[in-house]
């Protein structure tokens, strides 16, 4: 009868050579020569040390290729993923016209018909201001400079002083500044613009009503390839979750935004702003982006609201102010007790996203961060192995 093969024992206990490792061999696994098995342990042990090592680094070429590609191929895939996000924002509607019994191509082209007219007013009815502002704002800016000139007279003779004590004579040279060019957009430009945006914009309206109308059947179709009945039933219950929750939350987000939009407008009409439409325009695109957002456009509205005031004092910050208090209200009031808990996020989270996307997109990205987190969040809640990242970005 043979001998049953010895235990070996694991491997942290034969790090090294010492006594009593070489006692622990002996003991296991009698009649192996201990300082070879100790040895052959030892270089298995660093070989596993090697073969990790080596899995992290395929993955952080991975991960590098990922945003490579991501970087590269931005021009397709932001519109596919702002087609998504209004596709799952208006199913919800589309849904409620199929319990009415109204086919869903019809209720997805009365939805497209509202959109493109609504979005067709809104560019003629800002169009015209954003450019008039581009071609005014440098005569605005040459009017704005004297009205500071009681608020420089001080740094402007401290500034004297200085140059005098340094050249040693009371004569201070003129210096030359060149003027900027001023800001213009030519008709060439918008011809040339034109196409692209069009051509961008009838792209992502074709998405979202294809995204409306086929939508449920191409869920359908992947719960179709799952193997089993258990894992049909466990993919219908994860997929109709995700896209009640990332519909009802960007809904949500859209209204607000559209309100927090209509209120700065109203809010700027009252204080006698010029072009309050174009600013709360402004204002509801930026709240996509939190903090940044309402800083960049509290910035904004200050500098306009300096640059078309006839007196320079603290009247003047008012409507900055004042869009300061609503969004601090919004964002810590309104929103979180429309949208719940459950969709608060970590504001050092929010920053990072923002800081990668913003990077891999430029502007686009930066408004759909946002988004793209919290509808991560969400399906990662569903998704077993994808708990540890909602997790790390709850707030």
């Amino acid at each position: 009868m043979s001998e049953p093969e010895p235990v070996l024992p694991p491997a942290d206990t034969v790090g090294d050579d010492s006594g009593e490792s070489l006692i622990l061999i002996e003991e296991v696994a009698p009649g192996y020569p201990p300082r070879q098995l100790a040895r052959g342990l030892h270089t298995a042990r660093g070989m596993r040390r090697h073969m990790r090592a080596l899995r992290v680094l395929l993955n952080v070429m991975l991960f590098l290729a990922l945003m490579y590609t991501i970087t590269l191929t931005k021009a397709l895939l932001i519109p596919l993923v702002l087609a998504a996000f209004l596709g799952l924002a208006l199913n919800p509607i589309v849904a409620a016209g199929t319990r009415i019994h109204l086919p869903r191509w019809l209720t997805a082209s009365v939805l497209m018909i509202g959109l493109i007219v609504g979005i067709g007013s809104g560019v003629g009815l800002l169009a015209q201001p954003a450019i008039g502002w581009f071609h005014g704002a440098p005569a605005a800016i040459k009017s704005f400079v004297p009205k500071l000139r009681n608020l420089t007279k001080p740094l402007e003779a401290a500034n004297r002083a200085t140059q005098t004590l340094v050249n040693g004579s009371n004569t201070i040279r003129a210096s030359t500044t060149t003027q900027p060019a001023p800001m213009s957009i030519s008709a060439w430009d918008v011809v040339s613009t034109a196409p692209k945006v069009l051509a961008a914009v009838l792209s992502v309206m074709l998405l979202v009503f294809f995204f409306l109308i086929y939508g449920d059947t191409m869920l359908r179709r992947l719960v179709e390839i799952t193997p089993s009945f258990a894992y049909k039933r466990h993919a219908v219950t994860i997929v109709r979750g995700i896209q009640t929750e990332v519909s009802r939350y960007l809904l949500t987000a859209l209204l607000i935004n559209a309100g927090l939009g209509a209120l700065t407008a109203g809010m700027l009409w009252l204080y006698k702003v010029p072009d309050p439409l174009l600013w709360g325009a402004v204002a509801m695109f930026a709240n996509f982006i939190p903090y940044v957002g309402a800083i960049v456009t509290t910035t904004l509205l200050a500098v306009v609201c300096m640059l078309y005031a006839n007196d320079v004092n603290l009247d003047v910050f008012l409507p900055a102010l004042t869009f300061a208090g609503i969004t601090a209200v919004e964002g810590n009031l309104i929103t979180p007790m429309i949208q719940g808990a459950s969709m608060r996020l970590s504001p050092i989270a929010i920053l990072l996203w923002l800081l990668v996307w913003g990077w891999l997109w430029g502007i686009p990205g930066a408004l759909l961060a946002v988004p793209m987190l919290t509808c991560t969040k969400l399906i990662a809640e569903r998704v077993r192995s994808w708990n540890w990242f909602a997790v790390i970005v709850q707030r």
